[in-house]
């Protein structure tokens, strides 16, 4: 587009930005780190929750694993008849 040519949104928008800002409450900024704060300390908690509940659950299965051994088969529970003897 040419410079004599522009969009009407484009201009409603450039006068918008160019116009008075609005005031800010005081203490946004503070509230804003505080807040930030205890996100980041409740996602540290969370992954390290979820961190720990997966070796948990890593470890009780090698436990089951080790009691169980369920890669071996299971014995046989009748005996092959004996003949010939």
């Amino acid at each position: 587009m040419s410079a004599d040519r522009r969009d009407p949104r484009e201009e409603q928008v450039r006068r918008m930005l160019d116009g008075p800002h609005p005031a800010l409450p005081p203490g946004l900024a503070a509230r804003a780190v505080r807040r930030g704060g205890r996100r980041l300390r409740l996602r540290r908690a969370v992954r390290r929750t979820a961190f720990w509940l997966l070796a948990v659950a890593f470890a009780a299965f090698l436990v089951w694993a080790g009691v169980e051994q369920p890669w071996e088969t299971e014995p046989a529970q009748v005996t092959p008849p004996l003949e010939g003897w």
